[in-house]
């Protein structure tokens, strides 16, 4: 083990004078997560409520059904994926306030691992000849539309070095996640009328949002050493070909979203430049 920490961490090409002085902009800490994470899941679990008071789930168009069954139950294995990594960044970052930060993001996927479960289940009992619970390994692991995530998300698990763990996850992985999984496919539910899936994405943009303002401070501290630009760069240059070719695949499989992919890849692009990336 501490050779693998001297490697992959130690060894990293990222340097900077004070690794310990970097701070997380929302100054987050476990009794504060939980108390702002209490309130969000209290939010979704009346969301949730309400909508089965109300049968939502009845009322959803088959086709649409049909395209949750391929597209949405089976990125249980992304969240997992999200998690696995975040937690290994918690375990292998050179400083403890990089860890916590981390460490929530964990967090926030076990969460919403958490609910798309519920909501497989929920699925499955009011459309039980969709094969949700059943059928979600089979597409991730054959379905032309998970390959791009699937290898880009394997890929990052194996990038050992700390800091392009860090690239290839919060700078090119989850970018990808949040704007095609997340932002796009729930324009899409909204245009087949589940306002459900619609409020839950929204309700996970805002853990991403947090998760982009300390990815964004630690990019900031990191360029405070000149040096660590060109790996960046190099390291972003590396991983977005992979990360657009998931938005590619993933997007075209959305039913009635033409533009879903230069969406999902303009807004993921524009994230990284605004960080003085390449883009």
């Amino acid at each position: 083990m501490n050779r693998w920490f001297r490697q992959y961490r130690e060894g990293s090409p990222l340097n900077h004078d004070d690794w310990d002085g970097f701070r997380d902009p929302d100054e987050l800490v476990y009794r504060t997560y939980n108390i702002i994470q209490d309130g969000q899941e209290n939010y979704i679990d009346g969301l949730i409520k309400e909508f089965d008071d109300l049968e939502h789930d009845q009322g959803l168009q088959p086709q649409w059904v049909d395209v949750l069954a391929k597209l949405y139950t089976p990125g249980r294995y992304l969240m997992h994926g999200l998690q696995m990594a975040s937690a290994y960044m918690t375990k292998i970052a050179p400083a403890s306030t990089i860890s916590n930060c981390s460490t929530f993001q964990a967090a926030d996927s076990l969460r919403w691992l958490s609910h798309l479960a519920y909501r497989t289940r929920q699925l499955s009992l009011v459309w039980p000849d969709y094969g949700f619970g059943e059928n979600e390994r089979d597409i991730w692991e054959n379905a032309s539309h998970w390959q791009g995530f699937r290898e880009l998300l394997e890929k990052a698990l194996i990038a050992y070095d700390w800091g392009e763990t860090f690239v290839a996850v919060n700078l090119v992985l989850k970018p990808a996640v949040d704007e095609a999984f997340l932002r796009q496919f729930g324009h899409a539910a909204r245009r087949f009328d589940d306002t459900l899936l619609g409020f839950l994405v929204d309700a996970q943009l805002v853990d991403s949002e947090r998760s982009r303002r300390w990815t964004t401070g630690l990019v900031q501290y990191m360029q405070e050493t000149e040096s660590n630009q060109d790996i960046l760069d190099d390291w972003v240059e590396k991983w977005v070909p992979l990360g657009d070719a998931a938005i590619d695949a993933f997007c075209a499989a959305m039913p009635d979203s033409p533009s879903a992919a230069d969406d999902a890849k303009r807004d993921s692009w524009s994230f990284r430049a605004g960080l003085g990336l390449s883009a």
